[in-house]
């Protein structure tokens, strides 16, 4: 139990949590007012086509989208996240932000599309107000800071397990071996994407490849040092390269994957005040990446 504790709740930089919080709450403000994926012109369909996923009717209290409703949800979510990115009010401003993106995403995702990369920043928006203040110059640690990010942490790996689980489950293991790729690639890929598409053992080994790496995604958990700095690039490489060859992209989750990284090296040292949690000059000791 204590292991575990210890594993859940590690003592990590409350720096990292601030620099986490200027990552993910401006880039709420971009997906509501950016992204295609959002309720607004749902608030104009009629209501048959509305069928509320099921946390919507655990919660009971969120109603069913209307013009005004959603409108003035966007204004709500906005302002809380502006505010919270500074980390005034950190509680009372993410608390309402966490809950505001909670009502928009199941609005958005109760007409049938459900995004699944938005999982981990929704985890993010719930843990990252438990922290209470944060500072991009804090030099202290707190469990309260590593359970937060070890929530995150694990939100991003479920989102690459669950999919690989998603694909046994509607596709079995014939899933590696079958089109899907030359699907994607026909449908919205570029040239680079079609000549792919055209070598099938190519498209195979690719498939093959990725269900493989969701599977193994959890170990991330577990790396420390440049293993684990290796892992969350080649999550980068994965999404660029979707960028690039099919013009998808899945920014929530790759914001979330920084969680993993030690943001805290962007902090400027105090004069005379030592970082705990960066190795001592010559000590030889490595970064521990927890």
């Amino acid at each position: 139990m204590r292991r575990l504790l210890e594993w859940s709740m590690p003592q990590l930089p409350l720096a990292r949590v601030a620099w986490m919080r200027w990552l993910v709450y401006p880039f709420v403000v971009f997906d509501v007012l950016v992204n295609v994926t959002d309720p607004i012109p749902h608030g104009d369909v009629p209501v048959a086509f509305y069928k509320e996923l099921p946390v919507r009717d655990l919660l009971l209290l969120l109603p069913q989208p209307s013009p005004v409703y959603v409108r003035v949800l966007l204004v709500v979510i906005v302002v809380s996240a502006l505010v919270a990115a500074t980390g005034r009010l950190p509680r009372l401003a993410g608390g309402v932000c966490a809950i505001g993106m909670l009502d928009w995403m199941s609005n958005a995702f109760s007409y049938s599309k459900i995004d699944h990369d938005h999982f981990a920043l929704m985890v993010a928006l719930l843990v990252l107000p438990t922290v209470g203040a944060a500072r991009t110059d804090d030099v202290g640690t707190s469990r309260a800071a590593g359970w937060a990010l070890r929530m995150i942490q694990i939100g991003a790996v479920a989102t690459y397990f669950l999919s690989a689980v998603a694909k046994m489950r509607f596709g079995t293991w014939l899933w590696a071996n079958g089109s899907t790729f030359v699907w994607a690639f026909s449908r919205r890929g570029n040239d680079v994407a079609q000549w792919l598409g055209s070598h099938p053992s190519l498209v195979h080994a690719t498939q093959w490849t990725l269900l493989g790496l969701e599977f193994l995604s959890p170990v991330m958990l577990w790396l420390r040092g440049r293993a684990l700095l290796v892992a969350v690039g080649l999550c980068f490489a994965f999404h660029a390269t979707t960028a690039y060859l099919l013009h998808i992209h899945f920014l929530p989750l790759v914001v979330c994957l920084f969680a993993f990284l030690p943001l805290e090296r962007l902090s400027p040292a105090r004069p005379g005040r030592a970082l705990p949690w960066r190795p001592r000059a010559g000590s030889g000791s490595p970064w521990s990446g927890r």
